[in-house]
Parts: structure tokens; C-alpha cells; sequence
């Protein structure tokens, strides 16, 4: 058997455990300090929309040698009121040779005329090689729109499935969860300053699915070992939730390894080598999410959902029985074998002294060996009368004591 394997047989037994869910204010602390940078990155720097959310106008033309300031300079010379052109370089590495993407605001036909005749005179582009689009803001809108509504929709039949499979504390755990996810995804966006383009969305909307698949996969072991579990006392919930969380570590980590090497090779080399942009906004979403969404499922799903459980009654009393029974075998001295200590042997307490001859005194308690037997009429046995008990010590008779001397008569019958 594989290491691997054997850690995952270990694992799902019990001989190896992690405590995911007892530290589970390490996990909060870790994901609430992500959350806050995410969501200050957010404020403060905002997400670079595309084109197709804040609308303009994009001219795209081959590379004939000039820097980035010179096109600049042309397209704001064009006489139309660009102040702000946006100038990127774009590799195609099909045919190695490089071309420019300008994006402006959104302009009217005759005023896209006028860039493009700036473009073919003073940069040296024929016409047919200059590629013009634009997109109007009203779009952008609509598509913002149509997402926010599918979320919304997804969070409620989401909590209405989950609540009704599992129940409502273990939905509100897993949305907490998937809440955690989009912030995280979203708050590295605009701390990188990745474009968020319509594919962008279709990633996050993927990954939404994703998450919550990794979290029930975790939810179902969590049920099935405290199914049964308030009635007995071997056990508190949270030992049972974090047994369920190690027994499927090793599944969680080999679906993440599976699903995240397509979506590297989409990201490294369909956007890296191939240089399409649209599979890089789709990848690198993706793959935000999915690290993002197996993280959540083990470090804040279940903690949060044991924290919830933790505060009912019967889990409250289950937690009380289960700490009495292990102080109470905490407390319970070792049993000697009989291989140690033979039948009848007298215990000696080395701390009772004997003020008498300074040494040990035996325990007055006698041993099973000597104790007297009751028959049934109350009368104790004759075997037992004649054995005199180690501790009791009878006087001898045949002693004479001194100063008492025979009197040499006898007594008549």
C-alpha cells in the first residue's frame, strides 16, 4: 500500500487524527483577516472591469514598431476628447508577432473614424488591418444585473435544499462558507487588478457549485457519525464532526488535484502560450475558487456547523457525560495482574508506621484467604473459628504468669 493510501486508512480509522474543528478559532482568525484585506482591496482599489461591464470603445491593430507612449500620444491627438486611452501589448505567439489594444471611451461613428484614420497615417496600419468595437454601457449593466440575480436565486434554493437534506444550522454554515469563497476570489481581483470580463462571471458562477459539492461531501460523513451519537458517551459531537473531517481529507484533497490540474493547463497554457484572454479570465477564476472552496469545506464549514450543534441541550449534556466518563478513568489507579501480586498476600503501606518497632504495619484488612465464611443459619464455620486473624494476636494459656505458684491441691469431685 501507498503511503498515501496508507495515511488515508489511518486517517478514516482513527490512528491518525488532526484537530481541525477543536482549533477552529486559528481557522476563523486566518479566514477573517483574508476577508477584511479582501474586502478593503475591494473599497480601495475596486475591480478593473472590461470593455463589455463599463462599455467603450476597443481598436486593435498590429505593431509597426512604436512604443506604447507614441500610440498614446496619437489617440489622444485625435481631436475627439480621449484623455484616458488605455494602451496594452498583446503576444500573438501563433505567428510571433505582437499588436496593440487601445481602449477608449465610447465613441460615435464618426468620431471611431477619426481614431482609425489617426491610426492608419501616422502609425503606418493599412485600414483593413485596424479592428474596431464597441460596446455600450447599458450592457455592462445588464449583465451585472442578470449575475447578482442568479446568486441571489442560487443562495435561496441552496439554503431550501440544505436545510430540508441536512438542516438549517448546516446551510447557514455552508453559505457562510461559500460566502467566505466569493469575497476571497473577488478581494484578489482587485488587490492583482485582474480584468473581471464576462467569462470572469461564468467562473465564479462555476465555482459556486463546486464549493458546495466539497462541503455536503463533508456534511454526510459529519451526519453519519452522530447519527445515533446523543443517546451514548463515548464521544462529544465535535470529536465525531472532526473524525468525519479527517476520514475524507484525503478524498477532499484528490477531487481538488483532479479539478485543478485542467483548469492550470487552461490558465498556463491556453492563456500563457496560446495567449487567449478569454480562457485566462475563466481559468484564473476557477482556480481562485476551487483552492478557495476546498480550503472552506474542511477549515470553516465544519467548525462553524459543530460550533452551532454544540449549543443544543442534548449536545451540551452529551459533552458534560463524556468529560465525567474520562476524568473518571483518568482517576482510576492500574489493576495489578495475578502474575504481580499472588492469593492472600497482605498489602504493606510503607507510609503507616508502628510507633512500637518503627516498622511497616500490615493492613488490618484481611485477605480473601482469610476472611471467615457465613453458613446459612448465621453460625460462622469451624474452619474459619480456629483460623485466627493476622491481625489479632490470642494469649497464650500454657504461660503461666510470674508470682502465681501451684497451690499443690487438688479439686475434689
Amino acid at each position: 500500500m501507498s503511503r498515501l493510501g496508507t495515511l488515508g486508512h489511518n486517517l478514516y480509522t482513527g490512528k491518525v487524527s488532526y484537530d481541525f474543528v477543536g482549533k477552529w478559532r486559528r481557522w476563523l482568525a486566518l479566514s477573517g483577516a483574508v476577508v477584511i484585506i479582501s474586502l478593503i482591496g475591494l473599497g480601495v482599489r475596486g475591480l478593473n472591469l472590461s470593455l463589455e461591464f463599463k462599455g467603450g470603445s476597443q481598436f486593435t491593430f498590429p505593431d509597426k514598431g512604436f512604443s506604447n507612449s507614441q500610440v498614446m500620444d496619437v489617440i489622444t491627438g485625435t481631436g475627439v476628447g480621449i484623455t484616458d486611452p488605455v494602451v496594452q501589448t498583446l503576444t500573438n505567439t501563433g505567428v510571433g508577432s505582437k499588436s496593440y489594444q487601445v481602449e477608449t471611451k465610447a465613441l460615435q461613428q464618426d468620431e471611431s473614424a477619426k481614431v482609425v484614420s489617426a491610426i492608419t497615417s501616422k502609425l503606418g496600419v493599412a485600414q483593413n488591418q485596424v479592428s474596431t468595437n464597441t460596446v455600450g454601457s447599458s450592457w455592462g449593466q445588464q449583465i451585472t444585473t442578470k449575475a447578482i440575480e442568479s446568486l441571489i436565486i442560487f443562495i435561496i434554493a441552496v439554503i431550501i435544499y440544505l436545510s430540508l437534506r441536512y438542516e438549517w444550522k448546516m446551510a447557514a454554515a455552508a453559505i457562510i462558507a461559500l460566502l467566505h469563497d466569493l469575497v476571497i476570489t473577488v478581494g484578489i481581483y482587485a488587490l492583482v487588478g485582474f480584468e473581471v470580463a464576462p467569462s470572469t462571471v461564468i467562473g465564479l458562477l462555476t465555482i459556486l457549485g463546486y464549493s458546495l459539492y466539497d462541503t455536503v461531501v463533508v456534511f454526510d460523513k459529519v451526519r453519519e457519525n452522530t447519527k445515533e451519537i446523543a443517546g451514548g458517551s463515548r464521544m462529544t459531537y465535535s470529536q465525531a464532526a472532526n473524525l468525519a473531517v479527517n476520514q475524507t481529507l484525503v478524498r477532499s484533497i484528490n477531487t481538488s488535484v483532479i479539478a485543478l490540474l485542467p483548469v492550470a493547463s487552461l490558465l498556463f497554457v491556453g492563456a500563457g502560450l496560446l495567449g487567449a484572454g478569454s480562457l485566462k479570465d475563466l481559468a484564473l477564476a476557477l482556480f481562485i475558487g476551487l483552492a478557495t472552496g476546498t480550503y472552506s469545506s474542511i477549515f470553516i464549514a465544519t467548525p462553524l456547523a459543530t460550533l452551532f450543534k454544540e449549543r443544543e441541550p442534548q449536545f451540551q449534556a452529551l459533552a458534560r457525560r463524556v468529560a465525567a466518563r474520562q476524568g473518571a478513568a483518568a482517576r482510576t489507579p492500574a489493576v495489578v495482574g495475578a502474575a504481580g501480586v499472588g492469593a492472600g498476600t497482605v498489602a504493606i503501606n510503607a507510609n503507616a508506621i508502628d510507633p512500637d518497632d518503627a516498622g511497616p504495619v500490615r493492613a488490618t484488612q484481611p485477605t480473601p484467604a482469610d476472611e471467615p465464611t457465613e453458613p446459612a443459619d448465621g453460625r460462622t464455620s469451624s474452619a474459619a473459628a480456629r483460623t485466627p486473624s493476622p491481625a489479632v494476636r490470642r494469649p497464650n494459656t500454657a504461660q503461666r504468669r510470674p508470682g502465681n505458684r501451684p497451690t499443690g491441691k487438688k479439686k475434689r469431685r
